[in-house]
């Protein structure tokens, strides 16, 4: 194998994410030390969870996915909601560009992209809310269904949308530490949740999600990656939606460990995107080679839970 000219197109079929990140170093792409120990990091914190698959949506998940009491996605309903006047979300640093290529990757369970600093060597953050403190963008990934079913892990008033993309966040109380070892504090994480409607529409003006989606059809296998260059910044995930209204609770992540250290905040605003662009999502391949599709987890009980929504 050539490994250099793979790595010039940086798809590398079914290798080990790290020993692709320190080949690729060596070709046109160098990426910076931070970044690397990112995807290290990362790579790190999917193979801690094991196997698993959607078959059972997550029912046959073990451990804390099972005997936790603040678990997630739930239903967001607004009339059990408790109607707060809270800050908004703070956006710092989301429309900076990032430090590019950026890597996607398709590590069997979503399509996941690790978001480096900016330019100018910070991280985008977000404050605000009901967040206990202030958190920097680690990474974006997202959960879909099917040509026959919606993909969102919460509902919102009893309703699934096509797909929701999550962009995870650690708390700068541990700086330090990867986001694995974050989430074994209550306080380590948060996740905003943006829902998507497929729409027939054939164009779309969201420039850097379309950047994203541009990318999956080169990620169809289990474990093969690609990189997106140019002007990116966090911001353009989130499209046009307004960021003033959402629910937000204590929760969990949505994949095992599911450990609980998450505050949620899910925008009631729904994006609307090209259905063209999200049936790409159907496309990609697990580690069993079989469809990627319907990656959500069942709802899960409140519990007694609080859930907040601020309203404009």
């Amino acid at each position: 194998m050539n490994l250099l000219k793979h790595c010039k197109d940086f798809r590398l079929m079914h290798l080990h994410l790290l020993a692709l990140s320190f080949a690729c170093v060596l070709a046109d792409f160098e990426l910076t030390a931070e970044y690397l120990s990112d995807l290290k990091a990362d790579e790190a914190l999917e193979i801690a969870a094991g196997e698993y698959n959607y078959d059972n949506q997550g029912n046959d998940w073990t451990g804390t996915c099972a005997s936790g009491q603040k678990q997630s996605p739930i239903d967001l309903i607004y009339d059990d909601a408790d109607v707060v006047s809270i800050p908004r979300i703070r956006f710092q640093n989301y429309n900076q560009q990032l430090q590019t290529p950026l890597v996607l990757v398709n590590n069997g369970h979503t399509a996941n992209m690790v978001l480096p600093p900016t330019r100018r060597g910070e991280r985008a953050s977000i404050s605000g809310g009901l967040l206990p403190g202030v958190f920097e963008a680690q990474s974006v990934h997202f959960h879909w269904g099917s040509a026959n079913s919606k993909g969102s892990e919460h509902a919102i008033n009893f309703e699934r949308y096509d797909v929701e993309m999550h962009i995870v966040h650690k708390n700068t109380r541990y700086a330090n530490l990867s986001v694995g070892e974050a989430s074994a504090f209550s306080d380590g994480l948060a996740v905003l949740g943006v829902m998507f409607r497929a729409r027939p529409r054939p164009i779309s003006q969201h420039y850097g999600l379309n950047k994203v989606f541009n990318a999956l059809p080169r990620i169809i296998p289990y474990q093969s990656n690609t990189t997106i260059t140019g002007m990116f910044n966090v911001g353009q995930l989130l499209g046009n939606i307004v960021t003033g209204e959402f629910y937000t609770y204590q929760g969990s992540l949505t994949t095992p460990d599911c450990a609980e250290s998450v505050t949620w905040t899910v925008f009631k605003d729904v994006l609307d995107y090209p259905n063209a662009q999200i049936a790409k999502l159907w496309n990609l391949q697990d580690s069993r080679s079989r469809p990627l599709i319907n990656t959500y987890r069942e709802l899960q009980d409140i519990n007694n839970r609080t859930i907040s929504f601020r309203q404009l």
